[in-house]
């Protein structure tokens, strides 16, 4: 899930106007985007879209195995009775190239004393920081983590590995240091300075990956970075929050940048202890008609798509005149000339999707791709993943002091 490639400057957020200057409580980190499933003439780029959803459903494949072992084996029973972990197991083992880049979003951070410079993919996805070793072969491309040259380095007892179904995989020891971000910096920080990595991963631009979401998804079986800065108090607010676009972009921690939305923030309470930004209650609407409620929701900022189970997305598709599947492609499909307009409701205001974030262009002549993809999530079929297609369309807040999730509109 590794794209794009930015050197990020990270500055207090001022509201600066003819009246008072406002100085925001949290830390700006503008944000890179690369790359688009969309070509510049307006085609669907098929290869690498196949890559997209291949990644996501791999993703959350490995998720279910950190739940596994982070729960325990009777607890997981519990809460996924008719769960088959084989399954995914046996998956593990198949290859497939993987044709581009995913599409995320880049910033920078510092780990050590003094501090060594990594640019990484924000993902509330997942939990780990991981960034190259200085001893990793095949890292050159990238920056690197030296922990002799940290004073503040300890090496921590256990082996990290991270792998997806298209072969591409990353392992390494673990340690522990000083992490800042956008100038928040938290002590004893876990994460690993892979000594391996793929083809795939040693030829991406970012360097690592910082994981956003909480701590029952964290292979590393430990805090992520925000929920440490929380519990050290490094932050005013339990709060960090993103915009997600073509420019602009943004993470911002510590609190809400009030510049970048208008109105108030609703907010949602997380509905499970999984680890993920997973809020309830929502409901699907195409072209003004509810067309699905009920909805378990995913926000993960690490995944380009939305997805949902095959039965679910092809019921959602039957509602559109004229839609079809692209087997080849593996995605669904719409005339071009009508494309559908999709919003999801929380029982609060309904937040739409623009038509050129849903529509990934032209298949063929009169035909366009649809951004809710069909994707094995192993979970229930009422559980829906949105990624960036339906952030870039709100300003999206995540709140570990509440256990909760909200949107405002954009400014």
């Amino acid at each position: 899930m590794f794209s794009k490639t930015a050197l990020i400057t990270v500055a207090l957020a001022l509201l600066a106007s003819a009246t008072p200057i406002v100085q925001e409580r949290g830390t700006s980190i503008p944000l890179v985007k690369r790359g688009s499933l969309t070509r510049p003439n307006g085609t669907f780029d098929g290869e690498k879209a196949i890559a997209a959803r291949v990644k996501l459903q791999s993703k959350y494949a490995r998720n279910m195995l950190k739940l596994e072992r982070n729960l325990g084996t009777e607890k997981f029973k519990e809460l996924y009775p008719n769960f088959d972990l084989t399954k995914i197991k046996k998956r593990a083992g198949v290859s497939l190239k993987d044709q581009d880049d995913d599409l995320e979003w880049t910033g920078s951070l510092t780990i050590g004393t003094p501090a060594q410079s990594f640019t990484v993919d924000f993902d509330t996805g997942s939990s780990d920081l991981w960034v190259p070793s200085s001893s990793c072969r095949g890292c050159s491309r990238h920056n690197t983590y030296n922990p002799s040259r940290s004073s503040t380095s300890q090496s921590v007892r256990g082996t990290f590995e991270i792998g997806y179904q298209d072969g591409s995989s990353a392992s390494g020891p673990i340690y522990s240091d000083t992490v800042t971000l956008g100038g928040v910096s938290v002590t004893g920080q876990r994460f690993s300075a892979v000594t391996s990595e793929s083809q795939q991963f040693s030829q991406d631009p970012e360097d690592g990956l910082l994981g956003l979401g909480l701590t029952a998804l964290s292979e590393l079986n430990s805090d992520p970075f925000f929920v440490t800065a929380v519990k050290q108090n490094k932050v005013d607010e339990g709060v960090f929050a993103f915009k997600l676009a073509e420019s602009g972009s943004e993470l911002y921690i510590g609190g809400t940048n009030s510049r970048l939305y208008s109105g108030s923030i609703e907010y949602h309470s997380v509905t499970t202890d999984k680890g993920y930004w997973q809020i309830g209650g929502a409901s699907a609407q195409l072209n003004g008609r509810t067309v699905a409620s009920g909805l378990e929701t995913i926000i993960d900022s690490g995944t380009t798509l939305m997805a949902a189970e095959e039965s679910v997305v092809e019921q959602f598709y039957g509602n559109i005149r004229g839609s079809g599947y692209d087997s080849y492609y593996g995605y669904y499909t719409f005339p071009c000339n009508s494309v559908p307009e999709v919003s999801f409701n929380w029982g609060g205001k309904t937040w739409a999707i623009s038509a050129d974030d849903f529509n990934l262009g032209e298949t063929e002549e009169g035909t366009c791709a649809g951004a809710l993809v069909a994707a094995d999530l192993q979970m229930p079929n009422n559980v829906w993943l949105l990624g960036d297609t339906f952030m870039k369309n709100v300003y999206t807040a995540f709140s570990v002091d509440d256990n909760a999730v909200g949107f405002a509109a954009l400014a």
